[in-house]
């Protein structure tokens, strides 16, 4: 897929994968609807992408789905249209389930599940009205797995991958390509605002994510799947042996996932 000139529009834009996405991209030369709930943070990022003025700021809270059409009107009459979504935003988890209260447990699924689809169920018609599009769904390794302290935000992502997998199969033949993202430990934020069981944030890092992979050579192997119209792709280190091992040796798995570190 030839990027140059593509409309893309990434949610959690503001930091972290969103970011370094951003970076790659605008270097290629697509040109960018940047989205977060932090709109002077997308400022920033704009500012510092190639060709700035290019590139749109339009601040979104995937827990205001009521806001989506207007804003996907906004995106359409600026751009044109939107020809790939890369639905990256999202929060993380850091609680046992005894301790997680159920308000926890709504909220991971209506940022990371339902934000995520109620924005593509807002693009999707436009793309398959213009013959074609993408749908990039940024999850990760617990999408196929699940790892003590994340119950609920794999459940989040085991639930992407259902769905998103379904809508591959039905608007295939419409034009429609679907792209599930899975990174491992990328070294970002995302553990300082994990919620915990009361629903307040972590507020420091984990080890293994400190030692993951930069979100540079994450966002390369991403647009390089982009490219390529892969529909899966794994970008992880060492970490993605456990992915192998839930598929072949499920036993062994469930043995030492209580006992490997995984924050």
């Amino acid at each position: 897929m030839e990027l140059r000139d593509k409309t893309v529009w990434i949610t959690g834009a503001s930091s972290g994968i969103g970011e370094a996405v951003a970076r790659e991209l605008a270097g290629r030369g697509a040109r960018l609807v940047l989205s977060a709930r932090r709109g002077d943070e997308l400022e920033r990022v704009r500012a510092g992408l190639d060709h700035a003025e290019r590139h749109q700021v339009v601040p979104l809270d995937l827990t205001r789905p009521e806001t989506f059409p207007g804003l996907v009107d906004e995106v359409t009459a600026a751009t044109g249209g939107v020809d790939i979504l890369i639905n990256n935003g999202g929060v993380s988890q850091r609680s046992l389930v005894r301790d997680t209260d159920l308000s926890v447990d709504r909220r991971l699924m209506d940022i990371n599940f339902f934000g995520t689809l109620a924005l593509s169920k807002a693009v999707l018609p436009g793309m398959v009205e213009r013959g074609g599009g993408m749908v990039v769904v940024v999850t990760s390794l617990v999408g196929e797995l699940s790892t003590p302290l994340r119950s609920a935000y794999a459940a989040s992502k085991h639930a992407l991958h259902g769905w998103f997998d379904a809508l591959r199969a039905e608007e295939h033949d419409r034009g429609i390509r679907v792209l599930l993202a899975m990174p491992g430990f990328i070294r970002t934020e995302l553990p300082l605002h994990a919620l915990t069981g009361d629903g307040a944030s972590q507020g420091h890092m984990d080890t293994a994510q400190e030692a993951g992979m930069a979100p540079e050579d994450c966002a390369h192997r991403l647009v390089r799947a982009v490219q390529r119209e892969r529909e899966q792709v794994i970008i992880a280190g060492r970490e993605r042996a456990g992915l192998y091992l839930h598929r072949w040796c499920p036993a062994l798995f469930r043995k030492l996932i209580r006992r490997v570190q995984v924050t």
